[in-house]
């Protein structure tokens, strides 16, 4: 590998930023830094943290505009939906920092004569964040905030696509006075990755992207009782059962597969949809993802821009070409696009696709998705957990009773009704299977931040002699 990561802009291939990989003893300097923080930082109270973390947000907000057109030019999301990743960063952000201090308060057991029995969350240490690129801001916000609220510091390596972003989220600290060495950002190649995990100074892991770099990542942490929050790949299905409302569910299935250009941690990758409404949806389907504007992501008008680079579009485009290959039927003509060319990519609706195409079986991440008809509820449960998956699902009904009686029978972290693609921070975001492991966000997330410490004091009653 280089000895600098290169940010290729998906808008035109041209080199957008370049940083130095990080030496040996840069690392060095900034693991023991964050060390020495945190032991600090420890003690600080839950409301001086809070208020360090509200100025963050204060700065990060003043730069809206100016981090819309790098994450166009880093990662191409269109310039009109960049203020809703901040706005999202926000959310997160201040929810996590506001139920600190009742999801970090001491556990008391029963009362018990003679003892004053209690459990403590402890910070771990030192948090390293390995942040991906298609939400720089929301999926190292996720990470950040409660790992500080917890009392422990945070090195942050980001993609190298989005190297930008999380220099800017270190820069937004500093301007907030965090204390040095708190939160760090270093850039490091994969081998240098590995190195820092197996580094004694590191306390926790917490990696979002592929299932292979989650594999890499354990492989890195062997023989270290460290823990490992892993967010990996995902086939997000949707169900829409026969009283769905139509118009609500294409409008949100169709935003929910191409929004960012299909590039979503839990965007919709294939539907199921009751025979008796399955043409009308495909209809409604078809028609709003003809409206889409495919092309420059500074343009305004934009609405959908390049995947992140061209070997990606070329990815979903083989799975596409298969399928078709295999009997799917293509429902968008790529020619309307009139941008559709390398990383540039149309978006595509197939039917009469089986999960023995790889476009139903395996993560695209791109803007494409499937639909095929069911009977009944039970085949469309059967076929939403037929993957190796589990991040979110979601069913589209007007019964909630049915939808809850589905959802707890459907394999996945997350159960949706009337809605998808969103992260709640007031709920657990979790998965299962080849999605990963752990859990981030809402009070259970800061119960993967923090170690329990039990104290168990024994009194002067002497009655209690033995227990």
């Amino acid at each position: 590998m280089g000895e600098t990561v290169k940010i290729i802009s998906p808008i035109d291939g041209s080199v957008y930023a370049e940083r130095a990989y990080a030496s040996p003893a840069e690392i060095d300097a900034t693991l023991s830094a964050a060390e020495s923080a945190q032991k600090r930082w420890a003690s600080t109270d839950i409301a001086t943290r809070r208020q360090l973390i509200y100025a963050m947000l204060d700065v990060i907000n003043r730069q809206t505009p100016a981090i819309a057109e790098e994450l166009a030019w880093q990662m191409g999301r269109p310039v009109r939906y960049g203020a809703g990743e901040i706005n999202g960063f926000n959310e997160r952000a201040s929810h996590m920092a506001d139920i600190a201090e009742a999801a970090l308060q001491p556990v008391a057991p029963e009362a018990k004569g003679g003892f004053d029995r209690y459990i403590e969350r402890r910070p771990l240490g030192v948090v390293f964040v390995v942040a991906a690129w298609n939400y720089p801001y929301l999926i190292a916000v996720n990470s950040i905030v409660p790992a500080l609220m917890a009392g422990n510091s945070v090195v942050l390596k980001h993609s190298g696509q989005t190297a930008l972003s999380g220099e800017r989220i270190v820069a937004a600290f500093r301007e907030a006075r965090m204390p040095d060495g708190l939160v760090s950002i270093v850039h490091l190649d994969h081998e240098q990755t590995a190195e820092v995990i197996g580094d004694a100074r590191i306390n926790h892991v917490n990696f979002t992207g592929s299932v292979a770099g989650g594999h890499a990542v354990q492989q890195a942490a062997r023989g270290r009782f460290i823990g490992l929050g892993l967010e990996l790949g995902g086939k997000d299905p949707a169900y829409v059962r026969a009283d769905a409302d139509l118009q609500l569910t294409a409008e949100s299935l169709v935003d929910g597969s191409f929004f960012n250009s299909g590039q979503s941690c839990c965007g919709i990758e294939r539907i199921y949809a009751d025979a008796s409404i399955f043409d009308a949806l495909l209809a409604r389907m078809v028609a709003l993802t003809s409206d889409y504007m495919l092309g420059n992501p500074l343009d305004e008008a934009t609405t959908l821009g390049p995947m992140v680079r061209t070997s990606a579009a070329h990815m979903v485009r083989q799975q596409i070409t298969d399928a078709v290959g295999a009997g799917a039927t293509a429902h968008i003509a790529p020619s309307a696009f009139a941008a559709d060319d390398g990383a540039y990519m149309a978006p595509q609706i197939l039917t009469n696709v089986t999960h023995d195409m790889a476009v139903m079986r395996e993560e695209s991440f791109g803007p494409v998705v499937g639909l095929m008809p069911v009977a009944s509820d039970a085949e469309a449960i059967e076929l939403m957990n037929d993957s190796v998956y589990g991040l979110t699902a979601s069913v589209w009904t007007q019964d909630v009773a049915a939808a809850k009686d589905i959802g707890r029978q459907v394999q996945t972290g997350t159960f949706f009704m009337n809605r998808c693609d969103y992260l709640d921070p007031g709920l657990a975001w979790t998965g299962i299977g080849d999605t990963g492991r752990g859990a981030s966000l809402s009070k259970i997330g800061y119960e993967q931040l923090t170690r329990p410490m039990s104290f168990h004091l024994k009194t002067d009653d002497p009655s209690e002699a033995g227990e």
